[in-house]
């Protein structure tokens, strides 16, 4: 059973857990007067490719650069021509390409946040997922 678990003692940060019996799902921290970025969109310019990680760093404006993960990229941003099946990242993306890309995690100690091109903007009744396939 996944359980949602809130600490508020202290008023200057929250912590909250997502767990399934005794499995941690998820954990985040939400300090005071830190701006969150999770759930934001921003359009992002692709300024290293790295085929070793099968993933690519973005600059979307912040003091970071974001991680862009191969299967985190919609097939609308691919190179016209390459086969969506058989492609790797540096035959599919190039430096100075510009994508539109969510947070999908926040930037945790030294490391850039989690992104993704697969745009979701939730409504009151409906969720709008424009990239999916």
């Amino acid at each position: 059973m996944k359980r949602m678990l809130i600490n508020a003692t202290q008023p200057e940060e929250r912590r909250l857990a997502i767990v399934d019996g005794q499995k941690l799902l998820d954990y985040e921290i939400e300090i005071e007067g830190r701006e969150q970025r999770k759930g934001n969109i921003y359009k992002a310019v692709v300024t290293r490719v790295e085929p070793s990680l099968e993933a690519c760093f973005v600059d979307y404006g912040e003091d970071r650069h974001g991680f862009l993960p191969f299967k985190e990229i919609s097939r609308s941003y691919f190179t016209p021509g390459v086969s969506p099946s058989q492609a790797r990242i540096n035959e599919v993306i190039k430096e100075c390409q510009e994508l539109l890309v969510q947070v999908e995690k926040e930037e945790r100690g030294n490391k850039g946040a989690a992104l993704t091109t697969f745009v979701s903007l939730a409504g009151r009744y409906v969720v709008l997922m424009p990239n999916n396939p």
